[in-house]
């Protein structure tokens, strides 16, 4: 007898539930359970959403850096070659024998004894007048070489 007062009982809730008068205290439980497991679920979801994206910032970040790194080293690359040009430099020119050359050439220096000799050429200026007046026929279009040579100008 206890088997069927239990079993009409179970059908009895049941009953009133269906018809909208309670729910049991298992179903209750069941759906807190349900709601908590839900919103575990959701937070859980959300975290891994932020660190994914944490993360792929970082991996963004750390690529910007790595650029910029990049080009630094570049331009210590170029700055190191121009310094190593000019120490090129700065060697050949502390050279004595440069520096007297250069003086020599550019300056018109001499040494203490020595006596300058100039080379003037009545060649040279004739050919200086040559060249000059080829100059100036050069600058004669074509059309005023034609008024010269009819109209003599």
């Amino acid at each position: 007898m206890k088997k069927l007062a239990s079993s009409s009982r179970s059908e009895g809730a049941n009953v009133t539930a269906a018809v909208g008068m309670g729910e049991t205290a298992g179903r209750l439980r069941a759906r807190r359970s349900s709601l908590f497991m839900q919103t575990v679920m959701w937070i859980t979801a959300l975290t891994c959403v932020a660190l994914l994206l944490g993360s792929l910032a970082q991996a963004w970040s750390n690529g910007q850096l790595m650029q910029r790194v990049q080009d630094a080293q570049q331009q210590l690359q170029s700055a190191q070659r121009q310094h190593d040009k000019l120490l090129q430099l700065e060697a050949y020119y502390n050279n004595p024998s440069v520096i007297e050359n250069e003086a020599r050439q550019q300056l018109g220096y001499i040494r203490p004894g020595e006596h300058p000799v100039l080379i003037i050429s009545t060649a040279n200026d004739t050919q200086q007048q040559k060249t000059g007046q080829a100059h100036a026929a050069r600058k004669y279009s074509f059309w005023q070489k034609w008024w010269n040579s009819l109209f003599g100008g």
